[in-house]
């Protein structure tokens, strides 16, 4: 049991692993204090890129339980609309306290994100998104936000 709990452990990525250790000790991970902006076209380190992706110390996020609007490019003004609602609201939460990430069924999506569902005190910014109609449940594919 143990030796499968290490080999588990060891093959989470560093922020992964700092996050179970700030849990397991009830501390506040050191990146729970790091402010997000809005990310330009220079380095990404913290940011919020759109409604559902963002960077955390250098490693790209992508909030597995939820699908928000596109951003790059929107299909039409109401995408774009709360696409950007949704960013901003996301930049809102993430800036609103300690984060907390968990593992979902796969560690990546195909465009290399690592695929977390995230927290603030204890419930899923997912949730809360979906709650103010800013995201849906992901459900394995894209739908349209245009009507």
């Amino acid at each position: 049991m143990t030796l499968r709990l290490i080999t588990a452990i060891a093959s989470l990525s560093p922020l992964a692993v700092g996050i179970l250790v700030s849990v397991a000790s009830a501390q506040p991970s050191s990146g729970a204090s790091e402010a997000f902006s809005i990310c330009g076209s220079g380095q990404r380190i913290t940011c919020v890129v759109d409604g559902d992706t963002f960077w955390l110390r250098g490693e790209k996020i992508r909030i597995a339980d939820i699908d928000t609007p596109e951003l790059s490019p929107p299909r039409c003004q109401r995408e774009r609309e709360l696409g950007f609602a949704a960013k901003q609201r996301l930049l809102e939460i993430l800036n609103s306290g300690p984060l907390s990430l968990k593992l979902a069924a796969r560690d990546e999506d195909r465009f290399g994100r690592k695929l977390r569902i995230v927290y603030r005190e204890r419930r899923s910014v997912g949730d809360i998104l979906v709650a103010e109609g800013l995201a849906r449940k992901w459900q394995g594919s894209r739908r349209s936000w245009c009507k």
